[in-house]
């Protein structure tokens, strides 16, 4: 197994062992496990319970763990299930983007109804990717880095539950099929099986086995950021479209409505920027991708308030995917990104470090 054998809780050992010491044992693998139960479930608020619960039943069950193997694969043993509960327990759908559930809207405007009887896929803040060790797994065949994607999690949403977590054990952690058999349940030869499938689904999105690799922004790709953060503050829409790739793709959850192409994304931005007054931009990082926070006003005498988290997809030197997660899903998503929701007049905010 690629995973080291942490000191393992052994309840012969430590018979008194206190929920603080306990505490020090599961806390060095809190975000790791975070980060599997996102993939798992697309959504940060969810990730958070999952793993909060994982902790608790670890906590309940571990006088039957023994040390006989890896506790941090017991916990993630423990986190997956906990992940295919609530998957099960779910009411709505795969959680998804725009993209992956309507065609594009092509001159329609959207009518600003929040469309609620979808759960929409969140991002992930880089903060929570901090710590994690990506070079662990080098010969995986997904990399950490480009399994965080905003695209890769979205595409993964669409798989089922068992399909989901086998292939992020094996493909992500590089577990092998017997090791993911018997956190699973099954034999080996199930596992492969279904795993078999779940790359295949994969390599219709993924034609080259992979999602492109992420990388720190260039000195090129650092100036188109200025360029758009520019563009939105000057609302600036033919700026704006000068950054996009020609087929670049534009959608807005918990807005059904999407759009693709210059043409109609600087339709939408034509229309919709005459509502405001302006925008103020924060910069920050989601799903290993650009971001930015946006905070908007209708009058020179208003307050900035949250306006949307915008995550951008660059390849290029070009921006071809623009995720503008919109009110009222803003709101929650900001203080993961440990973002206020309003900005005083007399504020001097200065951008998360």
């Amino acid at each position: 197994m690629a995973m080291s054998v942490a000191e393992a809780p052994n309840s012969k050992r430590n018979p008194n062992r206190t929920g603080e010491e306990f505490g020090r044992l599961v806390e060095p693998f809190r975000r790791e496990l975070k980060l599997h139960c996102y993939r798992m479930l697309g959504s940060v608020h969810e990730a958070e319970d999952a793993v909060q619960e994982t902790f608790l039943r670890a906590w309940r069950a571990v006088d039957r763990f023994e040390g006989r193997g890896s506790f941090r694969a017991w916990l993630y043993q423990i986190a997956t299930n906990v992940c295919l509960n609530t998957l099960a327990a779910r009411k709505n759908a795969p959680r998804l983007l725009p993209n992956e559930w309507l065609p594009a809207a092509g001159a329609a405007m959207p009518d600003g109804t929040p469309v609620t009887d979808v759960s929409w896929l969140e991002p992930y803040p880089d903060s929570f990717l901090e710590s994690i060790d990506e070079s662990a797994n080098p010969e995986g065949r997904y990399l950490s880095r480009e399994a965080v994607q905003l695209a890769f999690v979205a595409a993964i949403q669409g798989l089922p539950p068992r399909q989901r977590a086998a292939l992020l054990l094996c493909d992500v952690l590089d577990w092998s099929a017997n090791e993911a058999a018997t956190l699973l349940g099954g034999t080996t030869a199930s596992i492969n099986s279904i795993l078999q499938r779940a790359r295949e689904t994969l390599s219709r999105r993924y034609p080259d086995g992979r999602p492109a690799a992420s990388h720190s922004p260039n000195p090129n790709e650092q100036e188109l950021l200025d360029r758009y953060l520019g563009a939105w503050e000057r609302l600036d829409v033919d700026g704006l479209v000068a950054l996009l790739k020609e087929d670049a793709t534009y959608t807005m959850p918990p807005l059904a409505q999407w759009y693709a192409g210059r043409t109609a994304i600087g339709n939408f931005f034509k229309w919709a920027w005459r509502s405001y007054d302006s925008f103020r931009l924060i910069r920050t990082a989601a799903n290993n991708q650009p971001a930015f926070a946006a905070y908007s006003r209708a009058s020179t005498d208003a307050p900035w308030t949250a306006h949307s988290l915008q995550v951008l997809t660059v390849e290029n030197d070009t921006v071809s995917a623009l995720t503008l997660f919109a009110k009222p899903l803003a709101q929650s998503l900001f203080p993961f990104f440990d973002l206020p929701h309003l900005i005083p007049l007399t504020d001097d905010f200065t951008e998360p470090a």
